[in-house]
């Protein structure tokens, strides 16, 4: 009598293979800008583009990070620095896991996006500074929060680029003019820099 042969076992991974596998290369593109200047509408526009193309991402909401995690913080320039370097710690993390992370933060000063930058690079971690350098004449116009309004009739003070210090960048990997393109061309102008750097 023949005994039937023992079927072929088929190939499983590990569950640490197929994370392995998994994981794409992760990144973190800071935009920094004036209130207004377009920075959270590219990030939500640049987003549907990247998850449309089974990316996976987060954007960090500056709003959102004030409410849960830098609540208590004001706004002088030691608690900016607290609160930016809080969010570049997260953005990090997520983007050394395969994240693409979208920061649509002001960050108005130097020496605080110097810091994350070099938090990424100590971890091989890429990390790409875009300006949004629309003109506060421009972005007061659009004010979409009220917040110019409010400085102007006394309300409010401390407001970015107007009583307040913003800081260009001198040398962003990539400077967008939203004032003379579309949301979906300003979108579109990152993730051809993404795709320059081989991260999509």
């Amino acid at each position: 009598m023949t005994l039937p042969q023992p079927s072929a076992r088929p190939q499983t991974q590990t569950p640490s293979q197929t994370q392995e596998n998994d994981v794409t290369t992760g990144a973190t593109v800071w935009l920094t800008g004036l209130p207004s200047a377009g920075k959270t509408t590219i990030a939500h526009e640049l987003a549907g583009r990247l998850r449309a193309g089974g990316r996976r991402v987060e954007v960090l909401d500056g709003d959102e990070i004030r409410e849960f995690i830098s609540a208590g913080l004001g706004f002088s320039r030691a608690d900016r620095h607290t609160n930016v370097q809080r969010i570049g710690f997260i953005a990090e993390l997520l983007s050394r896991n395969g994240v693409l992370t979208l920061v649509p933060v002001i960050a108005p000063y130097a020496d605080s996006r110097d810091a994350v930058r070099e938090r990424h690079e100590a971890n091989a971690t890429p990390y790409l500074e875009v300006h949004v350098a629309t003109p506060v004449e421009v972005c007061s116009v659009r004010d979409v929060k009220g917040l110019y309004a409010k400085q102007a009739a006394g309300e409010l003070t401390g407001l970015t680029g107007v009583d307040d210090p913003y800081e260009e960048p001198a040398a962003p990997e990539l400077r967008i003019e939203s004032q003379h393109q579309s949301v979906q061309e300003s979108a579109a102008a990152v993730s051809a820099l993404l795709s320059e750097r081989g991260l999509i």
